[in-house]
């Protein structure tokens, strides 16, 4: 046998082991090491952002203490670039390298860890080495004192759940870790073992979480006729008062209120927000834009499609707990209606088109300042908006015989499953063409690369509904302002656009000390004690000096919608509500 043929045929192996010596002050300890290098340098990257949250984290800026050893000999190492560790191995084919990260971020996407528990968020934890993204890796933990359970989508090795095997860093930075001593229950439904791990505590009912999480999961497996997993985990961090959620291609991890679950708002809130990360399971990380995957972890992943991979989704989390019959029809109706509202509220709307909304999310949506509800729009609530209007349409066109579920079904079944890659922008479009049966280019300059106000009762008769605007017969005085309140002082914290206080030269960071001469205790009461037309003198401080402003009010701008069932709707108009609502 000749052994250098079979040495290089030996594949790069990677495996770490995690350890918390010093949890208690949120530090994770990893000890990597690689064996059978074939190279005599090598390259170790840590990612700057995590797949489902389009930020630059630099998670680099965590890492410390980083060390590289050949059979316990020093290497020479040292950084190249922010995330990237260099390390001069020569001859040797093993080596380790040690560092320790620093985990103190409550969110959905970044690590935490103290004496109670840590959670893993892969991406920002683990280095892998340039150019073997394809390549396999073993995650061996070491747990703290007391610690006995381990909760993540990673298939154990040999049935030890402290010892956790990823086929490709793909698959392990897309599945995070919990390991501590949280409450886990689980359930199957559809063939499909789900596993709940409860962080924190919390006042839920596991038997009614069973329940409720299983109709959702059902309802969400039937538009794609197939559930691509076998087992699937929700990990529920449980604070004082908590939300947020990050999908996952086989789990997710949910922030919740840990006493919220007997409120039956905040509950009904937690199974949207359930329904929206896992019908992620499909919608993004299945069915995704072409720029979605494979990913590149060291720089921006640019799409113009954020407004149906997170848009629909937050439609479907409302569509698919109306069809649970967990909340009643007019809880929907009041959902959308909010949302409409929200949408034509917010200034930036008029500003930012939903596919630069989309493109810009990386230096926009995560990093928002006192101006961003002028200049800025959510690709959530808008694609929401969108989501029903096309729904609306297919269910129109086609007699009540196809959906918005149709559209989804088949752009998952053509380039996930057929095609096995992502949709571009065009493709995505000829496919909503097919099932509304129109040509969409009006529709996309307007409503997707334009900014055109959007006349929602037009979509929304077909289904024997019209929007009313209960605000529109008010005369409320408006100045335009945001403050936060200290003492008898109020400090400007946005300036809507074109507002009376927009116009007139009010700032972010005023101080207003009196209106019309006086001390105000409560700013927006003392507006509505005025008319539009009428005009204040604000009193304020700005950088240290005193500054005055007369400004004349105007009515307020604000709407809130409501959807009202027309008079006597048609039978056609029953049969599309019947199909959108599953009446």
């Amino acid at each position: 046998m000749n052994l250098n043929a079979s040495a290089a045929a030996q594949p790069t192996s990677i495996n770490y082991t995690v350890t918390f010596p010093e949890v208690q002050a949120h530090y994770i300890n990893v000890e990597m090491t690689i064996s059978d290098l074939k190279q005599n340098t090598v390259d170790v990257k840590i990612p700057i952002w995590t797949p489902g949250s389009y930020l630059i984290r630099e998670f680099a800026k965590n890492v410390e203490g980083f060390t590289a050893l050949a059979n316990g000999v020093p290497l020479t190492a040292y950084k190249t670039s922010k995330n990237t560790w260099h390390i001069q191995n020569g001859t040797a084919t093993t080596i380790k390298l040690n560092y320790r990260v620093y985990s103190y971020e409550i969110s959905v996407r970044t690590s935490i860890a103290d004496a109670s528990s840590a959670f893993l968020s892969t991406s920002g934890l683990f280095m892998y080495p340039a150019g073997m993204l394809n390549q396999p890796s073993t995650i061996h933990i070491v747990p703290y004192q007391g610690w006995k359970t381990v909760s993540t989508s990673l298939d154990p090795v040999n049935g030890d759940q402290f010892t956790l095997y990823a086929p490709d860093y793909d698959t392990l930075f897309d599945s995070p870790i919990q390991v501590g001593n949280q409450d886990v229950f689980g359930f199957e439904t559809g063939g499909v073992k789900y596993e709940v791990a409860m962080c924190g505590g919390g006042n839920y009912d596991k038997e009614r979480l069973k329940h409720d999480l299983a109709k959702i999961i059902d309802e969400e497996t039937a538009i794609f006729n197939e559930n691509p997993n076998k087992r699937y985990v929700f990990i529920v961090h449980n604070y004082l008062k908590g939300g947020g959620g990050l999908e996952h291609l086989r789990s997710t991890v949910l922030g919740a209120t840990r006493d919220g679950y007997t409120n039956e708002t905040t509950y009904h809130n937690f199974l949207a927000l359930a329904a929206h990360e896992h019908f992620h399971l499909w919608n993004v990380k299945r069915l995704r834009p072409m720029a979605l995957g494979p990913f590149d972890y060291e720089n921006e992943n640019y799409t113009t499609n954020l407004w149906i991979a997170e848009g629909f989704t937050t439609y479907y989390q409302s569509v698919i707990v109306r069809r649970t019959n967990l909340y009643p029809a007019k809880d929907f109706l009041n959902i959308i209606a909010a949302d409409l509202s929200l949408v034509d509220n917010q200034p930036g709307t008029k500003m930012q088109s939903l596919s630069e909304a989309s493109f810009d999310t990386w230096i926009k949506l995560y990093r928002p300042n006192e101006n961003s509800t002028n200049t800025t729009m959510s690709y959530y609530n808008k694609g929401a908006v969108i989501a029903m209007l096309l729904d609306l349409e297919i269910i129109q066109q086609s007699k009540a015989r196809q959906s918005l579920d149709d559209v989804m079904k088949y752009a998952y079944q053509e380039y996930y499953k057929k095609q096995q890659r992502g949709y571009t922008d065009a493709e995505f479009k000829t496919t909503l063409e097919k099932f509304t049966g129109k040509n969409l280019d009006g529709f996309y300059k307007k409503y997707i690369n334009g900014v055109d106000s959007i006349d929602y009762s037009a979509y929304l008769k077909y289904a024997g509904y019209r929007v009313i605007d209960t605000l529109v017969d008010t005369n409320y005085a408006y100045l335009g302002i945001k403050a936060t309140t200290t003492a008898t002082r109020h400090v400007v914290s946005v300036v809507t656009r074109n507002s009376p206080a927009w116009v007139a030269g009010l700032s972010f960071n005023d101080e207003i000390i009196s209106i019309d001469g006086k001390s105000i205790p409560d700013l927006d009461k003392y507006i509505l004690t005025k008319k539009p037309a009428e005009a204040i003198m604000i009193d304020l401080i700005r950088d240290g000096l005193p500054k005055q402003f007369k400004i004349t009010l105007s009515r307020n701008p604000q709407v809130k919608y409501k959807l009202e069932e027309i008079a006597q709707p048609t039978d056609e108009q029953l049969a599309v509500r019947k199909k959108w609502m599953k009446l």
